[in-house]
């Protein structure tokens, strides 16, 4: 080994805990997009305030025994992004399909929620045997939006017509307009309001997510940060009151992480509109997700 890798490395990679692409389990992905923001803009410098905050916060998890210092991560950097979202997609996807086929788990920072769509193109012919769980306050299924078919708040219907995915069930909502309802009664598109989750609680939220998760072969986990209240993640992009708690949604993923959980994403960060409680809490849950994933592996 070469002194300058046993005694140089980059320094704004994810927990600050760099293994080596061969030898990682998960592999991290910055995505600085937002070419289609309609309110505020900034999620671009989402991925690496994120990984500033991860830097500072403590790395064991309660909830699971496990420690992250214990996983096996490599932060491959930020894809390079181009301001045509088709191109931007395309890169992801192939990017993505890679990290797949060297049999990594994918943990995509954004960046705007379009990002997805790439994504889970990047699954291929998985994306058919996949559910989508999205934790969002919108159920983002417009069919156009200020004269864009593809945009943050399209990327869903988009994903739904284009891909298939074998079920899509959206948490958190509470922010829709009438042309989202229709469609997603007509698609089958389930969702569970922010108000619901209050109402019901969550152990009757999660076994019934449990009972429609429950037959398919691959979980993918899509997590916009303005799913929670902007009393907890003011720096969001399309903030709406009304939504839930850290420790609620922390709670909700827990229960809903298994081993058929294949990839990732955390998104709507835009730091700029905050003093970093939202990019620690971005951090937190993914650090936490990361855990949950893999103590369902380890047992």
């Amino acid at each position: 080994m070469s002194y300058h890798e046993l005694f140089v490395s980059q320094s704004n990679v994810f927990s600050g805990l760099q293994k080596s692409f061969e030898k990682a389990d998960y592999i991290i992905l910055g995505v600085p997009f937002d070419f289609t923001s309609t309110y505020r803009t900034g999620a671009r410098f989402g991925p690496n305030a994120i990984r500033q905050a991860s830097l500072n916060i403590e790395t064991y998890s309660f909830r699971t025994g496990i420690d992250i210092e214990d996983l096996q991560l490599h932060d491959l950097g930020d894809l390079h992004i181009s301001t045509d979202t088709k191109k931007t997609l395309e890169r992801l996807e192939l990017v993505i399909k890679d990290i797949l086929e060297a049999e990594k788990t994918p943990v995509t920072i954004g960046g705007e929620h379009t990002i997805t769509l790439g994504i889970l193109k990047g699954l291929g012919k998985k994306a058919s045997k996949t559910a989508l769980v999205s934790f969002d306050a919108h159920l983002d299924l417009r069919n156009e939006f200020l004269g864009l078919k593809l945009s943050h708040t399209t990327f869903m219907r988009r994903i739904n017509e284009q891909l298939k995915p074998a079920k899509i069930i959206e948490v958190g909502t509470r922010a829709v307009c009438k042309e989202e309802l229709n469609y997603a009664k007509k698609a089958g598109i389930e969702f569970f309001t922010a108000q619901q989750i209050r109402s019901e609680g969550i152990e009757q939220i999660v076994k019934r997510l449990k009972e429609e998760l429950a037959n398919y072969e691959n979980l993918y986990l899509s997590i916009d940060m303005d799913v929670l209240d902007p009393a907890y993640a003011p720096a969001v992009q399309n903030p709406e009151p009304e939504g839930i708690e850290t420790h609620t949604l922390l709670n909700i993923l827990y229960n809903t992480c298994d081993d058929r959980v294949i990839g990732f994403d955390v998104v709507e960060i835009a730091p700029n509109f905050g003093r970093g409680v939202s990019a620690i809490q971005a951090a937190k849950i993914i650090l936490e997700t990361l855990c949950f994933i893999e103590k369902l592996r380890k047992t």
